[in-house]
């Protein structure tokens, strides 16, 4: 017999009106700002699917994901204010609906984040309803996780032996690793390393794992 939570029968503690397009989007640009250093300089969001529908565009969706890039939950009152609060912040932002490109799931949003440091990320996320989330790529490489676990994602180098070494760091932290998936653009090319796990993920793991000369980077993403 199938499981179901009551999580999902009643969903997330939210401001509303739609678990999709307002819980959903703001966990999203909630869970991207986190794998960028900040504070943040700018951000742009592109709409595809539903989200690009004007009347979700006005009213729900672009201030939950404007919300959720500068830390606010799905529940923060502050979330309707999300403009104003942008601009006495110096956040530049930008949205774009993008009617012409097919994607997977009619619930998609790239949002693209520039920090004060000049670092620019790339993520694309999907809501799936019920306030669920998937980030379904970084970058341009295809990836798959969820945000409901601890991660590390580690960009390097597709090369024999990185994963032996991310795990063997992890290892030695004590860490458990919950899943652990490997993506990459092709072989040889740049590849993304993405580790999730029951455990808190501390800082020293990633100065471990960037020790070997094929890793780029490590962002890590703490519940």
């Amino acid at each position: 017999m199938a499981f179901i939570s009551v999580f999902d029968v009643i969903g997330p503690n939210m401001i509303g009106p739609s678990s999709s397009h307002t819980a959903g989007a703001d966990s999203l640009a909630f869970l991207a700002q986190k794998m960028i250093n900040g504070p943040l300089k700018k951000v742009d969001f592109t709409l595809y699917g539903s989200f690009a529908q004007k009347p979700t565009v006005v009213t729900e969706t672009d201030r939950a994901l404007l919300g959720g890039i500068m830390g606010f939950t799905t529940d923060d009152k502050r979330i309707p204010d999300s403009f104003s609060i942008a601009e006495e912040k110096g956040l530049e932002y930008h949205f774009h609906i993008n009617e012409t490109e097919e994607v997977d799931h009619p619930n998609t949003v790239d949002i693209t984040m520039v920090n004060e440091d000049g670092q620019t990320l790339t993520v694309r996320g999907e809501s799936l309803g019920g306030g669920k989330i998937r980030i379904s790529r970084i970058n341009q490489v295809d990836v798959d996780f969820t945000g409901e676990y601890s991660t590390a994602i580690v960009i390097h180098q597709d090369t024999p032996g990185v994963v032996a070494h991310i795990t063997r760091c992890l290892a030695e932290e004590n860490i458990n690793i919950a899943f652990m998936k490997l993506f990459r653009e092709e072989k040889g090319q740049t590849a993304y390393s993405i580790v999730e796990s029951d455990d808190e993920l501390p800082d020293s793991v990633s100065e471990k794992i960037c020790q070997n000369p094929s890793v780029r980077n490590v962002m890590l993403v703490h519940l």
